[in-house]
């Protein structure tokens, strides 16, 4: 209206700006959006802490629920190593609490040095090893070292989060889907369509989230099809093409399941192979933060700038107490002589219950366990009515019935960047109690038989 008072914008946000219970709330308004920036304003949260939080009201609620969900463990089921736990208190009577270096404890990057070539047979130097806080920093890292804006990044789907990262560094994404077939895992005939004009090629075995792990034979196919690309780019004068290898399981493998690597299969590739590892998965460490990188010096000096800046290195005390215990080996395989076990008879349990289901008649699946604590599970019971009168027709509207009628959490592949609706779903079990597995299964079979 022609004359109208036009109320100034910062009285417009002090108008917005409202006392509750004594926090200062700021009352966002349309169009606030652009407050942020393009890629915030795009990331995508967690959906796996989305379906956690929802799991976490319903157990404050009273309810009893087998939660499959996060890739974390619980310190009843799982603790640390004895050596770990001890290392890390002595540490700090010690008084290790002030800054590490950025690039990690140069003692740790020699231990980790040690522990690759006595366990993996690999010869890295401690220039080329980065400590971190934990796997996600290091990826991070390597992401934004290698990668600029509008580069291709290969990746196969499922997989963990690179869909995310490819987002913040703004790079073009090649997402190769897998099938069960192969066991949701690449293969080179699948991967090399992509190669051409690619910056990073990114692996993870065993997988998250499907606990398969990629084989010998497949692997040296795809890291002679990188060697091979990369001879082409000396000669053309192109960028190289890297690759990045998650194996941050493979001290989980299950028995007969051999852990290989790019690097010791396919020598030449070195130059540009970069893994990520770290203490969280192999000695249930999730919480002590404390992972590292392996490759090329000249990236692993780039990553330690970038992570410098941000302050993403271990704690110091967590990094004093892994030295000690990746130079005792005898401690490393006692650990593991009781937790891979454990781990891999829930695994089991999960399987073999599903198998029995399966054998029943009902509309299940389920790979077997290879390696890391993740079962991939198919439950499809699609064009099916709950008790209640609801279609079935989703893989979340089959999460949240498993949920309700049977208390039982899963995570569907939608998480990990698999489009559709084909009912694949992750199982964790880091969390769960042999008995809380064994009595969540006849929950799930007496939920998918009242189905009509």
């Amino acid at each position: 209206m022609a004359g109208a008072a036009v109320t100034p914008p910062g009285q417009r946000l002090r108008d917005r700006i409202r006392a509750s219970r004594g926090t200062l709330t700021i009352m966002a308004e349309p169009g606030d959006q652009l407050r942020v920036a393009t890629m915030a304003r795009g990331l995508i949260g967690s959906e796996i802490l989305k379906i956690a939080s929802e799991i976490r009201a319903r157990q404050r609620d009273g309810r009893a629920i087998c939660n499959l969900t996060v890739g974390d463990f619980a310190p009843s089921e799982f603790p640390i190593p004895d050596r770990l736990r001890a290392g890390v208190r002595a540490a700090l009577d010690a008084g290790e609490t002030n800054y590490p270096p950025s690039s990690g404890v140069q003692e740790l990057r020699e231990a980790v040095s040690r522990f690759y070539a006595r366990e993996l047979g690999l010869d890295y130097p401690s220039s080329s090893i980065l400590v971190a806080g934990g796997a996600r920093p290091l990826i991070y890292g390597i992401y934004r070292a290698v990668v600029d804006p509008g580069d291709v990044v290969v990746y196969p789907v499922p997989s963990w989060n690179n869909n995310h990262y490819c987002h913040m560094v703004g790079a073009r994404e090649a997402p190769v889907v897998c099938g069960p077939e192969d066991l949701f895992l690449p293969t080179r005939d699948a991967l090399v369509r992509e190669l051409a004009g690619a910056r990073l090629v990114c692996i993870n075995s065993p997988l998250n989230p499907t606990g398969t792990a990629i084989s010998s034979d497949a692997l040296r196919g795809i890291c002679e099809a990188i060697a091979e690309q990369n001879d082409l780019r000396r000669r053309t004068g192109e960028r190289p093409l890297y690759l990045m290898y998650d194996h941050i399981y493979w001290m989980l493998c299950v028995e007969g399941v051999e852990h290989v690597t790019p690097t010791g299969l396919v020598p030449e590739l070195a130059p540009y192979t970069i893994y990520v590892d770290g203490i969280s998965k192999a000695f249930a460490a999730t919480g002590l933060r404390v992972g590292w990188s392996a490759g090329p010096a000249d990236i692993i000096e780039r990553m330690s700038a970038l992570l410098g800046h941000v302050g993403a290195w271990a704690p110091r005390a967590e990094q004093v107490a892994t030295i000690a215990l990746l130079d005792d080996a005898s401690a490393v395989a006692e650990f593991l002589a009781g937790f891979r076990p454990a781990v891999n008879r829930r695994l089991e349990r999960l399987h073999d219950g599903f198998a029995a289901m399966q054998a029943e008649g009902l509309p299940v699946e389920s790979l077997p366990p290879m390696g890391g604590i993740y079962l991939t599970v198919r439950i499809a019971p699609f064009g099916r009515r709950t008790p209640a009168g609801q279609l079935l027709e989703t893989n979340e509207q089959v999460r949240a019935y498993l949920l309700e009628a049977a208390d039982f959490a899963v995570v569907p592949f939608q998480a990990f960047g698999m489009a559709g609706d084909s009912g694949w779903f992750r199982l964790s079990v880091g969390a769960a109690s042999e008995q809380e597995i064994q009595g969540a299964l006849p929950r799930v079979g007496t939920a998918l038989r009242a189905l009509a």
